[in-house]
């Protein structure tokens, strides 16, 4: 079975309406937020929803957030991601439309 590409799950991610919080992961605002926003993008991370950007950043506090590259299969690997949205996809997982 051929994977979801990076672009390919960005469409979908556009489509659910949840590209705002994959393009703060993606420039590190994420981690810099409040809590309650580094929380909710976590839990996007956990899921597959969003993944993590290509290069790493640093959190307020000063730690490294890994890449996507620098992972493989777990939370915010892009292979974690291409499993969810291929659930999605596939009609294993049903995500609310959009408002």
């Amino acid at each position: 079975m051929e994977r979801l590409t990076v672009e390919q799950i960005i469409e979908l991610q556009n489509e659910y309406g949840i590209t705002e919080i994959q393009d703060n992961i993606n420039s590190g605002l994420a981690w810099l937020l409040e809590g309650s926003y580094g929380r909710a993008a976590n839990e996007t991370l956990e899921s597959g929803m969003c993944m993590l950007p290509e290069v790493p950043r640093k959190d307020y506090w000063g730690n490294i957030v890994p890449s996507r590259n620098d992972l493989y299969g777990t939370k915010g690997s892009l292979e974690h991601s291409q499993n969810f949205w291929q659930k999605v996809v596939d009609g294993e997982i049903d995500l609310p439309e959009p408002e």
